[in-house]
């Protein structure tokens, strides 16, 4: 069966420091960042971060700004995203263009990776603007989305620290 994609307005970083709705948390990783960026645009997230359910990257390697690629998250909700910026080992940024599930206005996300003294840090932005109607739904479920982010960030750090780089 054909699945339905709702519109979502596409946005840039001013949208990233301005949402209604912005969750941002970090972990400290003793992985280099170079591992850190391989676990990020690799093809195997969903298989030890719980909250990402399936993931295709629908553009051809090498990644870079226009790339587009499809998150599923807790089997709920199917995002697809287009990367805006691709700072390559260092950074990446994407707006949500369709969804799965109606709800969303704006939705966009960064990825940010710094070098540390032993290791690597690793900051995750999330932004959304919903719709009048799921804005208090997303109120209500804002201690849940940043419970989902720092389990998802410790369990990159856990997976980049138990095998080395490739």
């Amino acid at each position: 069966m054909a699945r339905h994609w709702y519109p979502v307005t596409e946005t840039g970083d001013s949208f990233l420091a301005s949402a209604p709705f912005r969750y941002e948390h970090s972990v400290e990783t003793r992985a280099p960042a170079e591992r850190i960026w391989e676990i990020l645009t690799g093809e195997e997230l969903v298989h030890w971060v719980w909250a990402f359910t399936d993931l295709k990257w629908n553009s051809p390697r090498p990644f870079g700004v226009g790339t587009v690629r499809e998150v599923t998250l807790l089997t709920f909700l199917t995002a697809r995203e287009r990367f805006f910026r691709w700072d390559e080992g260092r950074r990446y940024t994407f707006s949500v263009y369709e969804a799965s599930r109606p709800g969303l206005r704006h939705a966009a996300e960064d990825w940010t990776i710094e070098p540390t003294p032993s290791g690597s840090r690793l900051t995750w932005t999330m932004a959304i603007r919903p719709t009048p109607l799921v804005a208090p739904l997303a109120w209500a479920c804002g201690p849940v989305i940043g419970l989902v982010q720092r389990r998802a960030l410790r369990a990159v750090r856990t997976h980049a620290e138990a095998r080395p780089a490739l």
